[in-house]
């Protein structure tokens, strides 16, 4: 009994944990472009060169968190919901 006890206390910690993250910095570096904005590439002699701008941030650095983002979804339906 007491190892199930210390597994949902570690669980609740950790999920807990992810929400306070979210809610103090809503956004993180995009995985994409590392947070520049744009893609590295270097050409064939292996310097750098400008690439193409990121699609998923949006050339902004930052993407929105998954937990922040089924916040923002379930605050929505509820909003509609209550009106």
């Amino acid at each position: 009994m007491t190892l199930t006890l210390l597994a949902i206390a570690c669980l609740l910690l950790v999920t807990l944990g992810y929400a306070a993250v979210c809610a103090a910095s809503p956004f993180g570096t995009c995985r994409k472009c590392n947070g520049f904005g744009r893609a590295i590439t270097t050409d064939r002699k292996g310097r750098p060169k400008p690439g193409k701008t990121c699609r998923r941030c949006k050339t902004t650095g930052k993407r929105i968190r998954a937990g922040r983002w089924l916040y923002n979804r379930a605050a929505r339906i509820h909003r509609d919901g209550t009106r």
